[in-house]
């Protein structure tokens, strides 16, 4: 019984070393103004070590981007597309959607909301939903929007940033104005993120995240300050991680901040080619790990969990 015992344990250990956890990943859009550059995904880890810096290239000039299991959606400005990729690399299509100037992306479900600059002349913009797979929702959800660009998604509620009128206007996910300027006097806002009641809005010219409630009440509206072009963010537990773009190729970065302000890493990743849009993703348990579990509660079941040296 003691050697049946232990060859169960060592099994245990065996199907243990399979399953680490996979560590939070950092998505982000490299989108060099000048042509011939940068035009690439680069792959990170929340503690701002590198996975690979060109994990997906070739683009036309990507801004906005989304995760939605192990799948990546990028908004590719002037290639009129949504591409669809893997979170390791792989394509899977890279016109998934054509649209005109689409700029960032949201996801809530299996829909796709993306903001477009229409023949990017305001008020022309759009708010267009397309499914996961490619369909066309409704190309118009909302339309008459001043260069749109991030998105925020909060149950039914849909946050859209208007850059050419410096504002935030909320609207529902089915479209409906909920109010077109629930905040405003924003100078070129571009990115959004919300956490619970709160948004946090990035403001590229006056260097600034600031931080309303869902309402439209300021908390802070400089909330973190001197940053360098701010321009995409997302939120992952309590860190905000900022993309800084600079206007010099390989001087952008990604800050990481607390939703309280605090900086924690203002220069996490650096050398970016002006980046723009960012994602996060979770981290989640590998294969190796259930089965760890699920083995662990079968030896269990058969009297094995116990082992004891005595024995």
């Amino acid at each position: 019984m003691r050697t049946l015992r232990l060859f169960a344990l060592v099994l245990l250990v065996i199907v243990a070393s399979t399953g680490a956890a996979r560590a939070d990943e950092i998505f982000v859009t490299n989108t060099d103004v000048l042509p011939n550059l940068a035009n690439t995904i680069g792959a990170y880890t929340t503690s701002g070590a590198t996975v690979n810096p060109a994990l997906i290239s070739g683009l036309t000039d990507a801004l906005g981007i989304a995760v939605s299991g192990s799948n990546l959606f990028v908004a590719n400005l002037n290639g009129n597309t949504i591409g669809e990729y893997t979170t390791s690399g792989a394509t899977v299509n890279p016109a998934l959607i054509s649209l005109n100037a689409p700029s960032y992306i949201a996801i809530s479900g299996s829909n796709l909301f993306v903001s477009g600059n229409g023949d990017v002349s305001p008020p022309n913009g759009t708010i267009g939903v397309y499914t996961t797979s490619g369909a066309t929702v409704n190309p118009a959800l909302i339309s008459g929007l001043s260069v749109p660009q991030g998105i925020a998604i909060s149950g039914s509620d849909l946050f859209v940033v208007n850059t050419g009128t410096g504002t935030v206007g909320k609207y529902t996910t089915s479209g409906d104005p909920v109010n077109p300027a629930l905040i405003s006097g924003l100078d070129f806002p571009v990115g959004i993120a919300v956490s619970g009641s709160n948004l946090f809005v990035t403001d590229q010219n006056r260097g600034t995240v600031g931080e309303y409630t869902t309402s439209g009440d300021p908390v802070n509206p400089a909330l973190i300050s001197g940053l360098d072009f701010p321009r995409g963010i997302a939120i992952s537990g309590s860190d905000l991680f900022v993309v800084k773009a600079d206007l010099l190729p390989g001087f952008g970065s990604i800050g990481q901040y607390t939703t309280s302000g605090a900086t924690v890493n203002s220069d996490l990743i650096s050398g970016l080619s002006f980046p723009s849009g960012i994602a996060v993703v979770p981290t989640v348990p590998e294969p190796g790990s259930l089965s760890l579990t699920l083995f662990g509660l079968v030896l269990a079941g058969l009297g094995f969990g116990g082992w004891r040296a005595d024995r």
